[in-house]
């Protein structure tokens, strides 16, 4: 009886102790952690400017604002063989939603690239072809100065690393910033949640309070 009875105490105690640590279980890694409280406080955008494959510059947080619209922003490079081809993939599928839904005056995609050096202009333009993006909706763009890369990178929660080939490990997400240039949402490339993200644009003006 005693045994079971210290046994209780420590499992208990173990589970006060990962509750603390895990803010009563509402988050149980680090990137969960950031999607919550992205969802908490909606950071605001600050001012970076980027060139997209047109050549033509743009400040982020100035052309959502001006734009009225959502946005929904991944982070690539051209030479990725692996997660980018899938995040190009649903780009596509997201663009011809839009398309399919009338929602061309309500939604942008952009994809930014953060290989300023190799990505410029005219390679992204390519690259954009390759996928068949239409430049009113779909826009691929690299930050004007290299240097406004890593706080920009900070900012959506996109960690780089070189790696032994010449290329990059990253993570990947999908981004979604509303009107008033704030970040709302974070979710996982592949989850579909932009289905019924695209659904909720069409009856509300305020999906990430769905």
């Amino acid at each position: 009886m005693k045994t079971a009875l210290a046994c209780l105490t420590v499992m208990l105690a173990a589970g006060l102790a990962l509750a603390g640590i895990t803010a009563a279980f509402s988050v149980f890694t680090k990137e969960q952690a950031r999607r919550l409280q992205v969802l908490q406080n909606r950071p605001v955008l600050e001012p970076v400017t980027l060139v997209e494959s047109q050549g033509q510059e743009f400040i982020l947080n100035r052309a959502v604002q001006e734009s009225g619209k959502f946005w929904l922003i991944d982070f690539i490079y051209t030479r990725c063989n692996a997660v980018c081809r899938t995040q190009g993939t649903d780009f596509q599928r997201m663009q011809r939603a839009i398309v399919a839904q009338g929602l061309q005056d309500k939604v942008s995609l952009l994809s930014i690239s953060f290989d300023p050096a190799h990505d410029r202009p005219e390679v992204l333009a390519r690259y954009a072809a390759h996928y068949d993006a239409d430049p009113a909706i779909w826009r691929f763009a690299t930050v004007k100065d290299a240097a406004s890369l890593p706080k920009l990178l900070a900012f959506f929660g996109i960690t780089v690393i070189p790696d032994e080939w010449g290329g990059y490990q990253h993570n990947a997400a999908l981004l979604l910033v509303n009107p008033q240039a704030r970040l709302v949402r974070v979710m996982d490339i592949d989850s579909e949640a932009w289905k019924p993200l695209l659904q909720q644009v069409q009856r509300s003006r305020q999906p990430e309070r769905a």
